[in-house]
């Protein structure tokens, strides 16, 4: 019997999710009668919010073709086991709705103005999946399906043999490495996720713990230029879907001081694909940096005022490629202007928040994180173990703070280009997002064609999508992606030892975390190199080769 919703279950609606009846028999209410709401109740009500879904569609199709087997027909993504479909009926009495050509079992005659959740656990499997809709009656009437996107199942067991890979990091951290935590993510499954060695082995400068802190799945990274991933770019991609921002706009359109020496000519996409003329980075931080002392800011609004009218850029347009942290600098301010308010505030309410992440944040220690929940960095602060000093400079091992000097000194902790902490099993879920095009759950942050564009190659540079770093087919970054990533897998990588990979050919993301720069410092005044960053853990690629062989010899990827 297909039962409807009951009055009794408003005060349920105020936890922001709308409560559902199953088709399947399974009734919110324990009510023998229960109330349908009527048309004015579900408009007028302002507690009822539908959720948002992967495929919302309506039938019978208001603009049908003449070809009959294309008509009230489509797909969805979904896993072997899960998925949720809602029935939103507006005036139907009955209807045959099959999924990948099984009609679902609803025998009882439909309710006017009622919602229905129907479980597809029985009628899925992995990948694209289809539906049909048939015999909609009376004549006239119609019903609105809604699939969920797909979440994450954290609790997966698997026996996929990873031993090859685990040996390499393992013997990493026995020749003095510090630690790593690595998760896998396959057809919506965590099907690894492992720490290793520690996330603390010095208290200060070359002093040794005499118990070093270890590492945990859990242990929260400064992600370093991963933010422009995962910070800034879900920002932008979310702007962009709901028509707040046309990257082919000038700057100048969304700041309008943006201008003098060229700047006028620069759009959004020149940021976001590197070729707007700036340099890799701009000392603001210190006085007598190459820039001169008249660029040096360690105030955040006196750094964006500058970034944006007084860095110097090329005079050539367009712009070589130039990887930037100034770009992206200039995107987080961007954001900033477009939406009112501070980047980690945004971030955190509108991004994180809807996905339930509560480890994913800028300036953590000031929002009641410890710094033993962290993976420490730098061991001497930004000195370089003495090498380098300038105002301000920090000299204490840096746990919880963002090493980046211009993110941390300058921004003061949140930037475009740096600053975002996170951990694995967070980082997962926004993998998740990115493989289902744009949402997780009843939650959609941004569109699958907004997606589509930032992971477009560049035609002069297959490897830049926007912001988004890409495999592409020559294999140029074959040491970020190995030699088995698909050509449109995307990613990043972080100066403190992150990286990660996208690849939705194999439905698979890869997070690596390291805290590779918690290492003593060996070289020269000018010419050195943090030990750490000499294990092949710390150099990206071979462990994610070792993760694409285990899964591609074992055919859990073909």
């Amino acid at each position: 019997m297909a039962l409807v919703i009951n009055k009794k279950l408003r005060s349920c609606f105020k936890t922001a999710l709308l409560a559902l009846v199953s088709v399947t028999l399974v009734a919110c209410s324990s009510a023998n009668k229960p109330n349908e709401f009527t048309a004015s109740e579900l408009k007028q009500s302002k507690l009822v919010t539908l959720p948002n879904a992967q495929v919302i569609v309506t039938f019978p199709e208001a603009n049908p073709s003449s070809r009959e087997y294309v008509n009230n027909r489509g797909t969805f993504k979904a896993y072997k086991g899960r998925g949720q479909l809602l029935i939103q009926n507006n005036n139907a009495i009955s209807a045959d709705i099959f999924i990948n050509n099984q009609k679902l079992n609803i025998t009882n005659q439909l309710a006017a103005n009622t919602l229905y959740e129907y479980s597809l656990a029985r009628r899925t499997h992995n990948g694209v999946n289809t539906f049909k809709v048939e015999n909609i009656k009376p004549k006239g009437a119609s019903l609105t399906l809604r699939f969920e996107f797909p979440a994450l199942n954290t609790a997966a067991q698997s026996n996929i043999d990873f031993s090859q890979v685990d040996a390499l990091i393992e013997k990493d951290i026995q020749a003095g490495f510090p630690g790593a935590v690595l998760a896998v993510i396959k057809s919506g499954e965590l099907i690894k996720l492992s720490a290793y060695g520690d996330a603390k082995q010095y208290q200060q400068s070359d002093l040794m713990l005499l118990r070093p802190e270890p590492m945990q799945t859990h242990t929260l990274f400064d992600l370093a230029s991963n933010t422009k991933i995962f910070a800034t770019n879900f920002a932008l991609m979310k702007l962009v879907s709901e028509g707040l921002l046309n990257i082919n706009k000038p700057v100048q359109s969304y700041l309008p001081e943006f201008k003098g020496d060229g700047r006028e000519l620069r759009t959004v996409k020149d940021l976001l694909t590197h070729t707007a003329g700036y340099p890799p980075v701009f000392d603001f931080h210190r006085k007598g940096a190459k820039t001169g002392d008249a660029y040096f800011s360690q105030n955040s609004q006196t750094t964006k005022q500058l970034l944006l009218t007084q860095v110097p850029l090329s005079n050539k347009y367009p712009a070589q490629a130039v990887y930037s942290d100034i770009d992206y600098m200039i995107l987080g301010v961007l954001v900033e202007r477009i939406t009112g308010q501070p980047l980690d505030d945004y971030l955190e309410q509108h991004i994180y928040a809807p996905l339930k992440l509560t480890n994913t944040v800028f300036n953590p220690l000031k929002k009641g994180f410890k710094r033993a929940e962290f993976a420490a960095t730098e061991l001497s602060g930004n000195t370089r173990d003495g090498r380098i000093t300038f105002e301000n400079i920090r000299t204490n091992v840096l746990q919880g703070e963002v090493h980046d000097e211009r993110a941390f000194y300058s921004f003061n902790g949140v930037a475009g280009h740096a600053g975002l902490f996170s951990n694995a099993p967070d980082l997962a879920v926004l993998c998740q997002v990115l493989l289902n095009q744009g949402g997780f759950g009843n939650t959609q942050l941004f569109s699958a064609s907004t997606l589509a564009q930032f992971v477009t190659p560049q035609l002069n540079n297959e490897t830049y999508g926007l912001g988004f770093r890409l495999a592409g087919n020559n294999q140029a970054r074959r040491w970020h992606f190995g030699p088995y990533a698909s050509a449109q897998a995307y990613g990043h990588t972080g100066w403190t030892g992150t990286v990660t990979v996208i690849d939705p050919t194999y439905d698979l993301a890869i997070i690596l975390l390291t805290n590779a720069r918690h290492t003593k410092i060996k070289g020269s005044q000018k010419h050195y190199q943090f030990l750490g960053k000499q294990y092949e853990t710390a150099q990206y690629g071979s462990g994610v080769s070792l993760i694409y062989e285990a899964l591609l010899n074992q055919k859990i990827i073909v």
